[in-house]
């Protein structure tokens, strides 16, 4: 378990290595100067220049990545060109904002779908599986963001049942976690259903109903149990989608999380603010992947750790 734990972290490493080199490029290839936006257009060549070198944009981008890579390594993700305060604290101030949405839209998505992937499996090739599943299609092509603008539309400005966006209390957190828990529980069921019915056509599901038990009992001790280990392994795989795919309903919710924080970074070209705020969202996300990797290891014996 040690030398797969270790071969798993080098690859991570290696997979942020090329995710920071990807993001430092993107950003400082793109047109525009983020200098226009820190001292506007009615100012001397001379004093661009001073503050041009005071935020070592004036060195070849391969010092500025060394320089980047030099300074993440210590911790330090560099200073807001715009707002003037250290990145790693501007990111503190929303982390856990963008994490308590994930955590709730993915703990939706799991109970809504697990149930519905079980009654698909169960009544497969039936009017209820025909229709679970069209549903959860309709689900996996309605666009999050189109989603999220319709619950705000009907529950929060038609019947004023939440309100319609801002953060601090439990109310503001149910629409933006059920915009992404049910268009995410969409994918989930369908996967659930899947792994159902690999496990119920398996000879001891067979053995187990020739022996007389209960269908209850067949299901949920026998085939349930085994159909949901890889189901606990994707909710590890879920969780950087949930947390890279919270980024645009923070925009719509008007809630104050990483993906609020990297747009107006973006729109204001703050550099390190972006390059920050993105390497945390990867990082989530590739720890989700080594998450679901060890977890899927453990709880599946017949995986050899090689």
């Amino acid at each position: 378990m040690l030398r797969y734990f270790a071969r798993r972290m080098t690859f991570l490493v290696l997979t942020l290595l090329g995710m920071t080199i990807i993001i430092f490029s993107m950003l400082h290839l793109a047109p525009g100067d983020p200098i226009d936006l820190i001292v506007g257009p009615n100012v001397t060549p001379e004093v661009r220049e001073n503050i041009r070198h005071q935020y070592g944009l004036d060195e070849p981008l391969v010092v500025q990545y060394f320089g980047f890579m030099k300074s993440l390594l210590h911790g330090d993700l560099g200073e807001s060109i715009i707002q003037h305060k250290p990145v790693s604290e501007l990111i503190a101030e929303r982390f856990f904002v963008t994490l308590e949405l994930s955590i709730t839209a993915l703990v939706i998505s799991f109970l809504i779908a697990i149930p519905i992937g079980i009654k698909a499996a169960l009544k497969r090739n039936t009017i209820t599986d025909y229709s679970l599943m069209a549903v959860s299609l309709i689900g996996i092509s309605m666009p999050t963001f189109w989603f999220g603008l319709m619950l705000l539309y009907i529950v929060a400005f038609k019947l004023r049942l939440f309100p319609i966006s801002g953060y601090g209390t439990w109310k503001h957190l149910i629409l933006p976690a059920l915009t992404i828990g049910i268009t995410d529980a969409a994918l989930v069921a369908r996967m659930v259903r899947s792994s159902m019915l690999e496990v119920i056509r398996q000879d001891y599901i067979r053995t187990a109903r020739s022996k007389g038990l209960a269908e209850r009992v067949v299901i949920n001790k026998h085939a349930l149990r085994n159909a949901l280990i890889p189901i606990i392994t994707l909710f590890g795989l879920r969780i950087g989608w949930v947390v890279g795919g919270s980024v645009v309903v923070e925009i719509v919710f008007a809630r104050p999380g990483l993906g609020r924080l990297m747009v107006d970074s973006i729109l204001a070209r703050d550099y390190p603010v972006v390059q920050g705020t993105m390497i945390v969202l990867t990082t989530c996300i590739i720890l989700g992947n080594l998450f679901a990797d060890v977890l899927y290891a453990i709880v599946d014996p017949r995986i050899k750790l090689r």
